[in-house]
């Protein structure tokens, strides 16, 4: 499944009439430019989940960083790069990404 798909799908699994009221999940750009991914993981199976940042940084303009705290899952990445922070979510997620 792809990426894109699988966070589709992770948020519907989500929605119980009351976590999507909250912060669910967020997706804004940022002025470096880039993108900013930010998905709720409380009162999800993935709460509690940590994992140290991660940077990814092929060049000025080719880049990934991400972690959880337990509480959220981000993800902040070059303007190109949206499917690979989609991709490390799905990653974690799935927990194919370890401490």
């Amino acid at each position: 499944m792809g990426a894109l798909k699988f966070l589709e799908e992770w948020y519907a699994e989500h929605c119980d009439g009351d976590w999507e009221h909250g912060d669910g999940i967020r997706l804004t750009t940022l002025d470096n430019p880039g993108w900013m991914l930010t998905v709720n993981l409380e009162d999800t199976s993935l709460e509690g989940q940590r994992l140290d940042w991660v940077r990814d940084e092929v060049s000025d303009i080719e880049w990934l960083h991400y972690r959880s705290d337990g509480r959220e899952f981000s993800a902040a990445c070059g303007a190109r790069d949206l499917q690979r922070a989609l991709e490390a979510f799905q990653k974690f997620a799935e927990g194919r990404l370890h401490t």
